[in-house]
């Protein structure tokens, strides 16, 4: 796990003392709100409909145990005894209050954290793969490409005001668990034919209002030119992206306008160029990066057997758990998702345990997933039996990984100044409903997103199943979507048709999962079924 270095430190510190004092001078009446919100945005504060909300950042998705206690004190000393884990790997707080603001980024400061760069017009946390370093399929770890990208992006002062916010992911498997399409840059890490490691360049997906697939530009970019090409589509982007319409502003808008051969051709002069400017760090510094990243010590000789006595335990030991790279391992996930709770809450108790246990069990680690969910990766197969009772009798028990019960949902309408509906009750009650027929198991993996607004914070376009929250003159109204996919297979989904009040929306669903049910071939996925079949039989089925 990467730890700060007396620069990082110093560039957080100063941070938090400098936005202590703009917020006392918004306090004092010094400066008005429209002067005081791209401040405040530059620290990940948010005024939502409630009261502020606090972004913070977790690059790649890593945390120590000490950083997941810090975080479960704040929400108990700052919000209401809980956080929001989100899509993009980070947390949120909904109740902060504008005076303690300082003092919670000073408190983040003290455990490695911060709350830079998850707001505004720039390049936000960097995301990865969840079981990196732990998975067998990976051809190398790719967090440290994605710290090196970090350390890079932070404060670049070309690209701190960006035609509109910028995503990128980093990978290193064949599967993609971070919907690196779907990101402004996608970087896959490659071995080309001579077994070198280099990275795929994918750029200009997203979801939102335009979601788009991004196209792969460059199949191989050598390892010491990563940061130079990343600069390259950066600046490329920085140029020409439209700064006169918001929703035009992303870079998929530019790729699709220019078409990618002209974007590509683009990026590519300017990559020569930047070639000769020599901006790459030296390799040196990402095999110092590196180096915190390396293996823990993992015990040898370890017995693979795990005794499935307990038919609840057996159950989670299926669907919450997957193969580890190291012999006698196992990657164990921790659902955020129990029946009708909200997608990616979790109390203070609760992630004061999720440290425990990562400090106990998993070499004092842990990972927040894409999909709202915790994950221990480097886990004994003789010690889940005992995580698995901790996590049972705290509510965290729920084996249903991959399942339609597995919700990804944005705050919506309770919380979120930007939506149209309210995602969270939805989601309850599709997991209620399911639960309650016992359809879970024999659907098997089914992934559903629901997002309350068009920005589509809960991915709901790429979902097998994805729910849309609309404003229909003054009512919420839902849209139903399917055949999405944010996996190696990416696609957009199609809307089925009128939308749906919010009892209806979840009838719907079920009415979807039945006619997968009943047309389904042997081994056959929701989402390869719908793809066999087509829409029409989905939507007859829907709307009679």
């Amino acid at each position: 796990m990467y730890r700060y270095d007396h620069y990082d430190q110093a560039m957080v510190d100063s941070r938090v003392e400098e936005f202590r004092d703009q917020t006392r001078r918004r306090l004092e009446g010094m400066l008005s709100e429209d002067q005081f919100k791209p401040l405040r945005l530059q620290n990940g504060l948010y005024l939502q409909l409630h009261a502020y909300m606090l972004r913070v950042a977790i690059p790649y998705g890593t945390l120590s145990g000490a950083q997941m206690h810090a975080l479960a004190d704040i929400a108990g000393k700052y919000d209401r005894g809980y956080g929001h884990f989100t899509t993009r790997q980070n947390i949120q707080y909904n109740w902060i209050k504008l005076d303690e603001a300082p003092d919670l980024l000073a408190d983040l400061a003290r455990v490695e954290m911060h709350a830079i760069q998850t707001s505004g017009n720039c390049i936000r946390n960097i995301s990865s793969d969840q079981y990196a370093g732990a998975i067998a399929d990976e051809i190398i770890d790719p967090r440290p490409y994605a710290e090196l990208l970090r350390q890079w992006s932070s404060f670049h002062p070309e690209f701190l005001a960006l035609p509109r916010k910028f995503k990128i992911a980093v990978i290193a498997s064949q599967t993609d668990r971070a919907a690196m399409k779907l990101h402004d840059i996608g970087i896959r890490m490659v071995r080309n034919d001579a077994g070198e490691i280099g990275a795929a360049f994918y750029v200009g997906g997203g979801m939102g209002r335009t979601p788009m697939i991004a196209p792969c530009i460059r199949e191989f970019v050598p390892v010491d030119q990563l940061i130079t090409y990343s600069e390259a589509c950066l600046r490329v982007y920085n140029r020409y992206g439209r700064r006169d319409n918001k929703y035009k502003a992303r870079i998929k808008i530019l790729v699709h306008e220019l078409g990618r051969e002209k974007y590509t051709r683009q990026v590519e002069e300017e990559f020569a160029h930047l070639l000769t400017q020599g901006i790459e760090p030296p390799l040196a510094e990402l095999k110092r990066i590196a180096t915190f990243f390396a293996d823990p010590p993992f015990e040898t000789g370890l017995a693979d057997d795990v005794d499935r006595s307990d038919p609840g335990f057996a159950l989670w030991l299926d669907r919450n758990t997957l193969p580890h790279k190291q012999p006698g391992y196992a990657i164990a996930v921790i659902s955020l998702k129990p029946v009708g709770g909200i997608p990616g809450d979790a109390s203070v108790e609760q992630m004061h345990l999720m440290a425990d246990l990562a400090t106990r069990y998993s070499f004092d680690e842990c990972r927040v997933t894409h999909a709202q969910n915790i994950v221990l990766p480097h886990v004994r197969k003789a010690d889940l039996f005992a995580i698995w009772q901790q996590l049972e009798a705290a509510g965290l028990g729920a084996a249903n990984l991959d399942t339609v019960e597995d919700i990804i949902a944005c705050p919506g309408l309770d919380y979120c100044s930007l939506a149209n509906a309210r995602s969270i009750p939805v989601a309850q009650k599709i997991s209620r409903r399911f639960s309650d027929t016992g359809k879970t198991a024999e659907l098997g993996e089914l992934k559903l997103k629901i997002s309350g607004c068009i920005n589509a914070c809960g991915h709901h376009h790429a979902g097998h199943i994805g729910i849309l929250g609309v404003d229909r003159k003054g009512t919420e109204n839902y849209q139903l979507l399917l055949g999405g996919s944010e996996g190696d297979d990416t696609s957009l989904g199609k809307i089925t048709g009128p939308g749906f009040d919010e009892d209806g929306i979840v009838d719907a669903v079920e009415r979807a999962t039945d006619v997968y049910l009943a047309r389904r071939q042997e081994g056959e996925r929701f989402l390869d079924t719908y793809r066999r079949v087509g829409i029409d039989a989905f939507k007859e089925a829907i709307y009679g």
